[in-house]
């Protein structure tokens, strides 16, 4: 295919049975260096060709089209092609050139974050994610690109939707990192904190051979994110966390660690002053606006240890006791601790007290033993899938002839211990 007519003709003859599709990836696959030595006559040649008939015909000259620089006038017509390309293509074809797809939509995410417009990129960006995945348990290489727009657009619900997918295969660890840091991001301003938390917990314990900046990122909200949903922080790291992560990350957050240790001495004005000391090293690490969180929940964790020790008690001495300005203040956190269910109390308005309840909850209503019931048959498949992966590791070559050499290597060291006791 000398010509870009010629690879046009080619495209429209080769683009029917599965054995034709092939046959043109080939032709394509040669063609490659002269179409990006012709990037910048491609468009009109888009314009014969239908995306959801030749899709991956289209998809070779969109890369090319797409792999020199665009000039700012043209970025809104090539981000309209693209994600009309996207929306239109078929699965079948696009799966012949995986890597061009990504290269693609990657360029999406770049020109709307240029345009300073990335909600135009996360409907088009989700479609090529449900397209390029051969299931929803596989994690691609656009997963942290779309979480990232959702972040910056702010479509932290439309984010939420992805992140409820179950993740079992990763292609790069990279991928995991960001899309689990971006991901924890949309359930804090989503108020998901124990998702959150889990996403977090992802990235510091996932195994690495080097300390990487968003592990160290991650670990910082994780702290902030431990003491505004559970009131405490526990630095003492999982079993299989990677050494290299328990040996030196604690290092790069002592900040973190010193704000955990004032929150746990439960008072506000000492942590107040700590925070306002540091403010500006928050501010550098964008957590500040976590860290008023902290502060904030302090109040509401001091109210649940009085919930504790008292019946009743009234809001002027909740006000003293939790350190709060005026007994107004105290009946506002009150009734949203209530409201959030993280208490049960009520409130007698005319004298001013408030009366502390045991948990209603009997865990027999309908809605709960169809929430326990499907918790229980998620664990069951997530039991299944784990039997399954260790069979598949039990019998996996590279598994085994390392599993052997340490054996070896093991035997070898207890023979000679052995022989020294004798």
């Amino acid at each position: 295919m000398e010509t870009v007519e010629a690879a046009v003709a080619q495209i429209q003859a080769l683009s029917g049975s599965i054995e034709d599709v092939s046959h043109l990836n080939g032709l394509l696959k040669q063609s490659e260096d002269s179409l990006r030595l012709k990037s910048t006559v491609l468009s009109p040649y888009l314009d014969q060709l239908d995306p959801s008939t030749h899709s991956l015909g289209y998809l070779y000259f969109l890369e090319a089209f797409t792999s020199t620089p665009i000039i700012k006038e043209r970025a809104n017509e090539v981000v309209a092609l693209t994600i009309r390309f996207i929306n239109s293509c078929t699965a079948a074809q696009i799966h012949l050139a995986p890597d061009k797809f990504v290269s693609v939509c990657k360029r999406l995410k770049e020109q709307v974050m240029w345009l300073e417009t990335p909600i135009r990129g996360v409907a088009a960006l989700l479609t090529a994610i449900r397209k390029l995945q051969p299931c929803t348990e596989q994690l691609t290489s656009l997963h942290p690109d779309f979480v990232l727009l959702c972040v910056l657009s702010k479509s932290y619900k439309t984010g939420l939707h992805l992140l409820e997918d179950d993740i079992f295969e990763i292609d790069q660890p990279k991928d995991l990192f960001l899309y689990s840091y971006y991901g924890s991001m949309i359930c804090i301003g989503l108020k998901r904190f124990q998702k959150a938390l889990e996403l977090l917990h992802n990235v510091f314990t996932a195994p690495m051979h080097n300390l990487n900046a968003i592990a160290v990122e991650a670990y910082k909200k994780y702290i902030l994110v431990s003491l505004i949903h559970r009131g405490q922080f526990s630095a003492a790291f999982p079993k299989y966390t990677s050494s290299v992560t328990q040996r030196n990350l604690k290092n790069y957050t002592q900040l973190y660690l010193d704000l955990a240790s004032n929150y746990s001495n439960g008072k506000i004005s000492e942590l107040e002053t700590f925070v306002q000391s540091n403010k500006e090293k928050f501010d550098h690490d964008n957590n500040f606006g976590l860290v008023k969180q902290v502060v904030s929940s302090m109040s509401k964790r001091n109210i649940q240890r009085l919930t504790q020790t008292y019946l009743t008690l009234s809001l002027q001495d909740i006000a003293n006791t939790v350190q709060l300005k005026s007994a107004k203040e105290a009946e506002m956190h009150v009734l949203q601790m209530i409201q959030d269910g993280e208490i049960y109390a009520t409130i007698n308005q005319k004298d001013g007290m408030v009366r502390f309840l045991e948990d209603h909850e009997q865990y027999k209503t309908c809605e709960m033993i169809e929430h326990i019931d499907s918790s229980i048959r998620r664990i069951m498949d997530l039991s299944r899938k784990l039997t399954a992966i260790d069979d598949s590791m039990s019998c996996d070559p590279l598994y085994l002839a390392k599993v052997g050499r340490e054996r070896t290597r093991f035997e070898f060291d207890d023979i000679d211990t052995a022989k020294f006791c004798i």
